[in-house]
């Protein structure tokens, strides 16, 4: 059939019947009808849970692994340029941290980070090889005590027994000697020291510096069994003028008394101006633990070396994490002249020997106040008395006394316990001038209680 094209501007009745009739009709078939099955629509709140939890997984899995190689390389992995470099840096760290010892980490590593960082894993994970070094060096000290105290018009005794630490820091001829604070031994009549064998001796104080809080004592060698002498050791003392914020610490010490106990951080600050019982300190603030019984103790770094001495006296029960010590370099000049004094014993009462006279603790208050040095001001020289026959004046200020500095009343007592009448001391006072106050010392013959009159 040929084709007809219809114009439809042409368009005829005519012409639409004639091309109809020429058409065969053919009836549409019909079309089969086939159900659909319907799916099952997800609510959306379901959906949206879904992508959370998938999203908080992948994002977990990320934060792991991120974290995963920051521990591992000490670094971001943002700040690497590739995978090369990462696993430069993986072995060396693995490397170094087979060597961790006392010292071998330095000596292996020319790379300053991943050295500080194999570091930090030593001090954090694993401090057993630095304790096993210094633990023999270290020693528990129990102080038997006597204060004197007033009660309806009489004067009683008292004795108390407190726990502190100490450090293993030289020896001589006879004796081995040991650091400690002053406080830890102040106003002794009997010590005691622990080894590490839990072998306890007696010790004796062989000079102190009430003014950094800083006392050597001593334990007779002859004293020691041949196990003890075996098991002890000497401790290394470091530079705390190197020391840097951030880096490990260690501390050791008799914490409360039950023995020695290990505590880890870091140095906090530097250079903490504290104020004490008449002192100012500038110590090392540190994140290791120091509680009551730590006083003494070490704070050591990561080598082993002791940087600080640890002095429970000015932590804060309301504050944590914040511990102090004394900075070693500081008081080592004075830790060596008290190592060479004469080891002296305290003497019976009636063997003391006296000044002859009455004074009052000038603290540091007082001093800023009124202008004076720190020590005792003599307010009243007995007649016929040490201090009279020597030229001592009513108003000097006695800082000193054989060496040892003298800050308060109480101090100047003790420390003339250990000396008998008839013993010659050298007294050092502050005088006062029309320049301000000079510093002179005197040859003190001390008296007897009995010589002493009004």
């Amino acid at each position: 059939m040929e084709e007809q094209n219809i114009n439809s501007e042409n368009v005829t009745r005519e012409s639409v019947e004639q091309v109809t009739s020429q058409a065969v009709y053919t009836a549409p078939e019909r079309p089969v009808y086939t159900p659909v099955k319907k799916e099952k629509k997800t609510p959306a709140a379901f959906k949206i849970m879904l992508g959370a939890i998938i999203g908080l997984c992948f994002g977990l899995c990320f934060g792991i692994g991120l974290y995963t190689v920051n521990e591992v390389t000490g670094r971001s992995i943002i700040s690497f340029g590739n995978d090369e470099e990462i696993k430069k840096l993986e072995d060396k760290v693995n490397e170094l941290q087979k060597q961790v010892g006392t010292q071998a980490i330095i000596a292996n590593s020319s790379d300053d980070n991943v050295t500080a960082h194999a570091e930090n894993v030593a001090i954090v994970s694993d401090v057993t090889k630095v304790v096993d070094i210094v633990m023999p060096s270290m020693v528990s000290v129990t102080n038997t005590s006597e204060e004197t105290y007033s009660y309806w018009g009489r004067q009683y005794k008292q004795e108390s027994q407190s726990s502190g630490s100490g450090i293993i820091i030289g020896e001589n001829d006879d004796e081995y000697l040991l650091v400690t604070n002053y406080h830890v031994v102040e106003n002794t009549i009997g010590l005691a020291v622990q080894f590490i064998d839990q072998s306890e001796y007696p010790a004796y104080v062989k000079g102190f510096d009430s003014s950094v809080d800083i006392a050597v004592i001593a334990v007779k060698k002859e004293d020691l069994s041949d196990e003890t002498n075996k098991a002890i050791a000497i401790a290394a003392l470091g530079d705390s003028d190197s020391l840097k914020i951030g880096e490990p610490a260690i501390a050791i010490g008799n914490a409360l008394g039950y023995g020695q106990s290990v505590t880890t951080g870091v140095i906090s600050a530097l250079n903490r101006d504290i104020n004490m019982e008449n002192s100012s300190s500038s110590l090392i603030q540190t994140s290791a633990a120091i509680n009551p019984g730590n006083s003494g103790g070490a704070l050591l770094n990561i080598r082993g070396e002791v940087v600080g001495i640890n002095s429970s006296k000015i932590a804060s029960a309301q504050i944590e994490g914040m511990g102090y010590a004394i900075p070693i370099t500081q008081v080592r000049g004075i830790i060596e002249d008290l190592s060479n004094r004469e080891t002296r014993f305290k003497v019976n009462d009636d063997e003391k020997g006296y000044i002859g006279i009455q004074g009052t603790t000038i603290d540091s208050d007082a001093s800023l106040t009124y202008g004076m040095p720190q020590g005792v001001l003599i307010t009243k020289i007995y007649a016929d008395s040490a201090a009279a026959k020597a030229g001592l004046n009513y108003g000097d200020v006695i800082t000193k006394v054989d060496g040892q500095s003298i800050s308060t009343i109480e101090m100047l007592q003790e420390t003339l316990s250990y000396y008998k009448g008839g013993d010659t001391v050298k007294i050092t006072v502050s005088r006062s001038s029309t320049t301000g106050y000079e510093e002179l010392e005197v040859d003190v013959t001390l008296s007897v209680k009995s010589d002493l009159k009004d």
